[in-house]
């Protein structure tokens, strides 16, 4: 029985917590917050035990880690980079969901030489669609453009933003706002946030896709030089972005973004009721001919571990615990800096916890 930390007991903390405390008896799982009300929901047991401990101080949180097979940072993005710096410390292996790129640069620096693994960018985007885009561009002779498009969406939108709260505000304020990386006419740079908005349509429903920050992961270093187009869009309704961009520029919110982030959670509600739509096109060539190959799903919210979970909820956290289970397997490298696409789908599908992705919709592909 390995001995897993989790950092952050908000709504994807918790989840991986029971997912990994119910997986046969392979995981002993402490889950830390430094919220006594954030942790009163953790009902404990021979498996999940809460721990009161202040994330913010680096030597409580090395204290914490101490012994530990691995620590899964599921905290606010802000605190990704001090959290993995404790993991290098307490030397025990390191993973998290952040999509901000600033902390995942510093993970990559913390990762040389260590003596354990470094696995950032573990959730949904990014994370499993890196893996998703890659499997399809390993089928092309030459690839041409990767487009990968994600959304966590309520499944009734019922209000002018189209949209209802489904995980981390903090998170939405700051894709929204960083540059985003992309692959423009074969060179790597850097575009606006909430920009090159553009629609599409899946089984019937219209939706908009623009440019927000982190979903690419590592991937447009891993394919530069060998695309002439790669970026990320997250999906919403329409109308979404053109309200953003009202919010954030012309009110001049993404310089007060405390402010922004009370307007949206006391004015825009959670759901459960959610549906994660990853929507990934490649196109490229293939014994001589231009073809497309495209993986498109739908997840919807559902019952695990006993209890009702939203759809970002089970595909943020299953990534999370596949990626942490293939460690533990010894399927990932043991040590040193390791990306999403390094990762077979067969192998992330065919897990106990990312097959998850599997038994949702089938995936539609050329």
């Amino acid at each position: 029985m390995k001995d897993i930390l989790i950092v952050g007991a908000g709504k994807i903390g918790q989840v991986a917590a029971e997912l990994l405390a119910d997986a046969d008896g392979d995981y002993r799982v402490t889950l830390a917050d430094r919220s006594a009300a954030a942790l009163a929901g953790i009902t404990p047991g021979p498996r999940l035990q809460p721990l009161a401990v202040d994330v913010a101080d680096p030597a409580a949180l090395r204290q914490a880690m101490s012994g530990r097979f691995a620590v899964l940072s599921a905290a606010p993005f802000h605190l990704t980079a001090s959290i993995a710096e404790s993991a290098r410390a307490a030397g025990t292996h390191y993973l998290d969901l952040t999509e901000d790129v600033a902390s995942t640069r510093r993970i990559r620096e913390l990762a040389k030489g260590a003596a354990t693994a470094f696995i950032p960018q573990c959730g949904l985007a990014p994370g499993f669609v890196s893996i998703a885009a890659a499997d399809l561009a390993r089928r092309f002779d030459k690839l041409d453009s990767v487009r990968m498009r994600v959304g966590a969406l309520p499944a009734y939108p019922s209000n002018a933003l189209n949209y209802n709260l489904t995980w981390s505000t903090e998170g939405v304020i700051n894709e929204y706002i960083e540059p985003c990386e992309a692959i423009v006419e074969g060179r790597r740079t850097e575009v606006p946030a909430l920009e090159e908005r553009e629609e599409f349509a899946l089984d019937g429903v219209q939706y908009e896709a623009f440019n927000t920050s982190g979903g690419l992961g590592t991937l447009a270093e891993t394919l530069e030089g060998k695309v002439r187009t790669l970026n990320y869009r997250t999906i919403r309704y329409p109308g979404h972005a053109a309200i953003m961009k009202a919010l954030l520029h012309d009110l001049r919110l993404r310089e007060r973004r405390d402010l922004l982030k009370d307007i949206l959670e006391n004015a825009v509600p959670a759901t459960m009721q959610d549906v994660v739509v990853i929507f990934v096109t490649v196109s490229g060539w293939r014994e001589g001919r231009l073809m497309q190959d495209t993986y498109a799903r739908k997840i919807y919210a559902q019952v695990r571990a006993g209890k009702l979970r939203s759809g970002i909820q089970v595909t943020t956290a299953g990534s999370a615990c596949a990626m942490l289970d293939l460690l533990a397997q010894g399927r990932l490298p043991q040590r040193g800096f390791v990306r999403q696409e390094d990762v077979a789908l067969a192998d992330f599908l065919g897990n106990r916890f990312g097959r998850v992705y599997a038994q949702a919709d089938e995936a539609r592909t050329a």
